[in-house]
């Protein structure tokens, strides 16, 4: 059948940023589709949380609170993973972010920290992983990226550039891992997560991202992290240096700032 190609029966994925929003979405729908999952963030009550739903699917989880913007503890998780459950399949690059910032207000310090968060981490997660994936065939990373890589708008130019590299990054690293390691990313548009809440707790800001959407809504957690299924499982088994646009339609930014001309 079908869907059977979206098992993930006997795997084990590593989850970054995993306490809220895609990242808790997508631990636990990897662990719905049969895989353990190593899953941190820096809140050990909301990866409880997360860890009781994954329990809940009959799969297990090991929690690990970190500053994942610590290079040495986003390395570490790989080895956790191998520990734990003896071996490594699947990575999703969830964690990063960034504010943002008027352009006199982006400094190059703040600049470099958001290509720290977003892309530096990811790398240093990969650097660790791969070794233990090329242990056993199918494996697959999954960086989330955004949007904001692809689209241009006033205020954006951290993050927007942070995750550009970070989709480019996966079109590159994908042919030095090519064949044995799939790499790809998922571009996501305006997700109901916690990062958004002081946006969609005002109905003039919701209405805004809304309207500004093709689909004229924001997109769910889920809806992110049945991508990432498709992209870690063998159902996506042909796709390699891909960005998957998951955005609602978007081909502008859903939130305009109004920063005035300088």
């Amino acid at each position: 059948m079908i869907l059977d190609l979206f098992r993930l029966d006997g795997k084990v994925a590593i989850v970054t940023g995993a306490g809220r929003g895609i990242g808790a979405a997508s631990a636990v729908a990897l662990a719905e589709c049969g895989a353990d999952v190593v899953i941190s963030s820096r809140t050990q009550r909301d990866l409880d949380l997360v860890a009781q739903r994954v329990a809940q699917t009959g799969r297990r989880a090991f929690c690990v609170v970190a500053d994942l913007a610590d290079l040495d503890a986003v390395r570490g998780l790989a080895d956790i993973a191998h520990q734990e459950f003896g071996r490594l399949d699947v990575v999703v690059n969830n964690v990063g972010g960034a504010i943002p910032l008027p352009f006199f207000d982006t400094t190059p310090e703040y600049l470099e920290e958001a290509f720290h968060f977003n892309v530096a981490t990811a790398h240093a997660l990969n650097l660790a992983a791969v070794p233990l994936m090329l242990e056993h065939p199918g494996a697959s990373i999954v960086n989330i990226s955004s949007v904001m890589g692809r689209v241009a708008g006033r205020g954006y130019s951290a993050y927007g550039a942070s995750k550009a590299a970070l989709s480019h990054y996966t079109r590159l690293i994908s042919k030095d891992l090519a064949p044995k390691i799939r790499v790809n990313a998922i571009a996501a548009g305006s997700t109901a997560t916690s990062a958004l809440d002081i946006v969609t707790s005002t109905p003039e800001l919701k209405s805004m991202m809304e309207g500004l959407t093709p689909l004229q809504r924001i997109a769910d957690p889920e809806e992110i992290a049945a991508a990432v299924v498709y992209l870690a499982s063998p159902a996506g088994a042909f796709l390699t240096g891909k960005v998957l646009e998951v955005d609602g339609g978007t081909d502008a930014p859903s939130l305009d700032f109004g920063l005035p001309d300088l």
